[in-house]
C-alpha cells in the first residue's frame, strides 16, 4: 500500500522539482540576444530548403509560365545544377538581417507578453491559459513584422533572382545596396510590401510556434514527468513546427508572392493576389511547397529551441513560466 501511495505521487514530485529549479528572468536585451542568436542558427542551418520553399512558392504567378521545379528535391538539385549551390544561399545576409530582428523580437517578447496578459486575466504563474499565450505569440509575431518588414522583402527578392545572363549585372549586388535601390527606384513604402499578408503569417507561425511549443512542453513535463531537457525540447520543438506550417502556409504563399511581384510592377494589393492564386491554380496553391516549407520549419524549430534553450540556461535563467 505504502509503495502504491508513493509511486502515485511522483509524477506529483517531479512536477514540483521540474517547476522548482533556481534561476533568474532575464532582462529583455539577453532574452533578444539570446533569441537572434538561436534564430540566426536556424536560418542558417534552413536557408538552402527556403530558397526551394520561396521557388515553390512563386511559381504560376503567371498564366503562361511552364513549370519548372517539381519537387522539394528535384527543386533543390535543379537549382544548384543550373546556377551553382552557393544559388541556394541567396538571401543569407538578409535572412539574418531578418532573423535578428523579427525572430529576435517575436521570440524575446512572447514571453513578457504572455505574462503580463496573464497577469491582467488573475492566472496563476505556471497555469497560463492557451488562449492567453495564443494573445501574446499574436501580438509578438505583429510586433516583430512592423520592426522587421524590410528584410523579408529583400530575402525574398534574393531569393526569386535566377542567374543573370551573362555580362547582366544581378540586380541586387549586396543586401546593403538592395536596400538603398529598392527605396531609391520603388519609394521606402515598398519596404513594407506585403505587410498584412507578414502580419497574419507571422501571427499565426508565432502561435502555432511558440504557443504549441509552450503547451506541449507543459503538458510533457507536467503530465509525464519528463525533465525539461533536450528530449522534451526536440518532441515539443517538432509538434510545433508541423502546426505551424499547416496553419501558416497559406499566409505565406500570398507574403512571398506580394513581395516579389512588387519588384515586377505587377502587384496590385494582396486581394489581387489572393484572387489571382485562386483563379490561375486554385485553392492547393496556397500550400505550394508544403513540403520544403514543412522540411525547412521542423529543422528551424529544432535548431533554434534547442539552441535558445541552452543558451537560456548558460544565461542563468529560470525554466519558463507556463
Amino acid at each position: 500500500m505504502l509503495i502504491d501511495v508513493t509511486h502515485r505521487l511522483m509524477p506529483q514530485q517531479q512536477q514540483e522539482r521540474n517547476l522548482a529549479k533556481p534561476g533568474l528572468v532575464l532582462p529583455f536585451y539577453q532574452a533578444f540576444a539570446a533569441s537572434a542568436v538561436a534564430a540566426c542558427t536556424g536560418e542558417i542551418a534552413t536557408m538552402p530548403i527556403d530558397t526551394v520553399k520561396v521557388r515553390l512558392q512563386l511559381q504560376g504567378t503567371s498564366q503562361s509560365q511552364t513549370v519548372k521545379y517539381k519537387g522539394t528535391l528535384s527543386t533543390l538539385v535543379t537549382v544548384a545544377r543550373q546556377e551553382g549551390v552557393m544559388s541556394l544561399y541567396k538571401g543569407l545576409v538578409p535572412g539574418l538581417h531578418r532573423q535578428v530582428l523579427l525572430g529576435g523580437v517575436r521570440i524575446a517578447a512572447y514571453a513578457p507578453i504572455r505574462d503580463y496578459y496573464a497577469s491582467l486575466l488573475h492566472e496563476q504563474p505556471g497555469h497560463t491559459s492557451i488562449p492567453t499565450k495564443i494573445a501574446a505569440a499574436l501580438s509578438a509575431g505583429t510586433l516583430a513584422v512592423l520592426v522587421g518588414n524590410p528584410t523579408d522583402v529583400l530575402k525574398c527578392r534574393m531569393q526569386a533572382q535566377g542567374k543573370p545572363a551573362p555580362g547582366v549585372p544581378a540586380k541586387y549586388p549586396s543586401a546593403l545596396a538592395a536596400y538603398r535601390i529598392i527605396a531609391r527606384q520603388e519609394g521606402i513604402k515598398a519596404l513594407w510590401t506585403g505587410t498584412t499578408p507578414n502580419i497574419a503569417r507571422n501571427s499565426v507561425v508565432n502561435a502555432a510556434e511558440l504557443a504549441t511549443y509552450d503547451q506541449i512542453k507543459e503538458v510533457l513535463m507536467h503530465s509525464f514527468g519528463l525533465n525539461d531537457d533536450i528530449y522534451c525540447h526536440l518532441s515539443a520543438s517538432l509538434c510545433a513546427g508541423f502546426l505551424a506550417v499547416t496553419a501558416g502556409s497559406p499566409f505565406d504563399v500570398i507574403k512571398s508572392r506580394c513581395m516579389v511581384l512588387s519588384a515586377k510592377g505587377d502587384y496590385r494589393g494582396v486581394g489581387h493576389v489572393v484572387m489571382q492564386t485562386l483563379r490561375l491554380e486554385g485553392p492547393l496553391a496556397f500550400w505550394s511547397g508544403y513540403g520544403a516549407n514543412f522540411a525547412r520549419l521542423s529543422i528551424w524549430n529544432v535548431c533554434m529551441f534547442l539552441t535558445l534553450e541552452q543558451l537560456r540556461k548558460l544565461l542563468g535563467a529560470a525554466q519558463t513560466a507556463h
